[in-house]
């Protein structure tokens, strides 16, 4: 089926592609990256709830990034480089630095702060992507926690180089905990020859391109969009340049309604002003490991109530 682009103010269908145009944000003082969710007509793929991909940037004569101490509920972030480093700290004492091929995965449950800094020195390149999460209940009112994995599952599937990030496919396991049904993958293409990957039938999924380019069911998708999937697809068929490497996202479509304002995920508006209270007032999340940078400041909450919607950008409540 034909990928449609799709005009604004119209809600995606749950069984066609979809071709959803990220846009610049700055991130910190010196990285940009291109958000590609949450959109008005998509907020979510599975509980995939906030995708950023950055670079590749140049960043042999610059800091690299720099973020200094912020807080989190309600979520989990999920961080994969392809290149550079970036050293991840946190109120629970964890100093990390994430590189290619490894995997970070912090749990904010009821509060954490955390930093992402390069080091310096750094590597000249930093690309890759962050993602979030949104976690169910109990999870999201549970204790934080913090993951680094440097080992995860990898295989060959003839033309196709998959690298397992969090969930199951085809009977490999990643040891990425998650708290709903879900999956992330790099897929990495050997050659021009189509390839074929199994996908779960009741899953949504969603395709990014990284780097080069990818065509699926006759559209193609390159670095700044977003390839909405749908559901119902028992498999995925995909061809394009050597070398291109795309994120595959996916998950049981996330029922609970969100509100996400700054760097908060909660479920109504009240939840969001007690977090944001309690980080601007030194309560909740504690203090961010190894890192004398002034924490960042929330912005001003806006002048209307915040509303909880639904995966579908629909308002609710």
């Amino acid at each position: 089926m034909p990928a449609q682009t799709l005009p604004a103010g119209m809600a995606a269908e749950e069984s066609g592609s979809v071709l959803l145009p990220g846009h610049d944000v700055p991130l910190g003082r010196y990285t940009t990256v291109r958000r590609l969710l949450p959109q008005r007509t998509r907020r979510m793929v599975g509980a995939w709830c906030f995708v950023d991909h950055f670079g590749p940037d140049d960043v042999a004569e610059r800091p690299g990034m720099e973020v200094p101490p912020h807080p989190h509920t309600g979520l989990q972030t999920v961080t994969w480089l392809l290149d550079g480093e970036i050293l991840h700290r946190d109120s629970l004492g964890n100093v990390q630095p994430i590189r290619p091929g490894q995997l970070n995965v912090m749990t904010s449950g009821h509060g954490i702060a955390h930093s992402e800094r390069s080091p310096q020195p750094h590597p000249p390149l930093m690309h890759g992507v962050q993602l979030w999460v949104a976690l169910p209940d109990p999870a999201r009112a549970g204790a934080a926690d913090f993951a680094h994995h440097a080992d995860l599952p990898r295989w060959r599937d003839g033309n196709l180089d998959v690298t397992l990030l969090v969930g199951e496919i085809g009977g490999e396991r990643s040891p990425a905990v998650v708290h709903t049904p879900l999956v992330g993958a790099q897929l990495e293409l050997g050659g021009p020859e189509p390839v074929d990957l199994p996908l779960r039938p009741d899953f949504e999924y969603a395709l990014l391109a990284m780097s080069g380019s990818a065509a699926v069911d006759g559209v193609t998708v390159e670095p700044g969009a977003l390839l909405y999937l749908g559901t119902g697809r028992g498999r995925l068929g995909l061809s394009g340049a050597a070398g291109s490497r795309l994120l595959l996202l996916g998950g049981a479509p996330f029922e609970e309604p969100l509100v996400m304002w700054w760097n908060f995920v909660g479920r109504s508006h009240e939840e969001v002003v007690a977090a944001r209270e309690d980080w601007m007032a030194g309560r909740r999340f504690g203090v961010v490991a190894d890192d004398a940078a002034p924490p960042l400041p929330a912005p001003a909450l806006p002048t209307t109530r915040l509303k909880a919607r639904d995966r579908l950008g629909g308002l609710r409540g």
